[in-house]
């Protein structure tokens, strides 16, 4: 849950996705806002945005699809709808939201309309390219602790043929005391430690390194401050800053399937229970819990509220500071999280304000480009997130990609 001083995290749960399914969609949709407790009126609001956006995107884009989803903190649940597409786009976003205008055929109340009735509604298009999409629905009236947008937003999709994704992302709150339980969890259709599908009704509802104030010495060695040019520098004994932070992980269960959606699942786990404060405690902390799995590739960054960034990586998690104009890559090891991994390194970088700190697995390939991310910048991290994944993901494997952005 969200601290008063503190940045806005949600759990993402219940997560299906429809292509071509306009009516399972607005099924699916309110099946969603009734259990949850929308509330009937603001439920109905849900499901003709649904019917619109769906409709929109099965008669008039190229390879479109819609995701639903469950957001939720200790206070309230909501429903977050994405889509994406991959073209014709739109020429005039401003026009397109007019009153007035929508496209022939569809229920006709246009994305002006959608836009009104959400509490949250964002669009990003480019012609010839394609368009993302963005709604979230919360129960009226709105509680405090959601208002304002998350600093972490993320997105998987499973490879296609398969109904569980292998990819798993979280985020969570260290408090400089404890590991505060309001993460971002792996988005649904995982499967249970039994290795049966979790459905949406299932879905409702080793000792700790010893640490030192930060900035004392670890033996001769001191925690360097990231070197110029926007390069990584070697971190030897790196410690938390003092106050909160933002502690966010990226893990590909090796291979994809219900094997690797276990293994996923197991960081997850691992990751929301645990209580390590860096991010080579956290990769630490999941080796441990993936032995007995098939091991994953696992990447975890922690944001602290002056910029600086801790970076850990083991496994084909590729990670990048990104800002309008500029890549900087985070290098990860070669190893298996829960079988074989050589001694952990973390890396020290500095996240600019206007930047975004950008984790994904191989379900994406690495031909993007400082270009394809920048008109997104402004965009809350899930859209970012959902961009990448159009521009860059495949079809032949599972796909995450996690994006944390914003100060607190």
């Amino acid at each position: 849950m969200r601290g008063v001083e503190g940045p806005l995290l949600l759990d993402c749960e219940d997560s299906a996705w429809f292509r071509d399914q306009p009516a399972a969609a607005r099924g699916a949709a309110a099946a969603l806002g009734r259990r949850i407790g929308l509330g009937e009126h603001r439920t109905a609001q849900l499901v003709l945005a649904v019917a619109e956006l769906a409709t929109n995107v099965t008669k008039y884009s190229a390879d479109g699809s819609m995701l639903l989803r469950v957001l939720r903190n200790e206070a309230v649940a909501g429903v977050e709808v994405v889509v994406v597409d991959g073209g014709p786009g739109m020429p005039d976003v401003a026009a397109a939201l007019r009153d007035g205008v929508s496209t022939i055929g569809t229920l006709g109340i246009g994305l002006g309309a959608v836009q009104r009735l959400a509490d949250r509604f964002d669009v990003q298009s480019v012609p010839g390219i394609g368009t993302v999409q963005l709604a979230r629905f919360w129960p009226h009236p709105l509680h405090p602790s959601v208002t304002g947008e998350a600093v972490v937003g993320g997105i998987t999709r499973p490879m296609g043929g398969e109904e569980v994704c292998g990819d798993a992302w979280a985020a969570r709150v260290d408090t400089g005391e404890r590991a505060t339980d309001t993460r971002a969890r792996d988005e649904g259709t995982g499967p249970s430690a039994s290795g049966t599908p979790l459905d949406w009704s299932a879905m409702t509802a080793a000792r700790r390194p010893v640490e030192r104030p930060y900035g004392t010495p670890h033996g001769s060695d001191r925690s360097p401050r990231p070197v110029a040019g926007g390069r990584s520098a070697l971190v030897h004994g790196a410690t938390a800053g003092p106050g909160r932070g933002v502690l966010v992980m990226s893990c590909d269960g090796l291979g994809h399937g219900p094997m690797a959606a276990i293994a996923s699942q197991a960081a997850v786990q691992a990751f929301r229970s645990g209580t390590a404060r860096t991010p080579e405690q956290v990769v630490e902390e999941v080796h441990r819990a993936l032995r007995g799995t098939r091991g994953a590739a696992v990447a975890v960054a922690r944001l602290e509220p002056d910029g600086r960034l801790l970076f850990c990586g083991i496994g084909n998690i590729g990670a990048a500071v990104v800002t309008a104009d500029s890549r900087a890559g985070l290098l990860s090891h070669p190893g298996i999280v829960g079988n074989q991994m050589r001694q952990l390194r973390t890396y020290e970088h500095h996240l600019p304000a206007h930047g975004a700190l950008v984790m994904h697995s191989d379900g994406l390939t690495e031909r993007w480009s400082p270009g394809d991310v920048a008109p997104l910048l402004h965009h809350p991290p899930a859209l970012i997130a959902t961009g990448l994944l159009r521009h860059a993901g495949t079809r032949r494997d599972d796909a995450s990609v996690v994006v944390a952005k914003g100060a607190w």
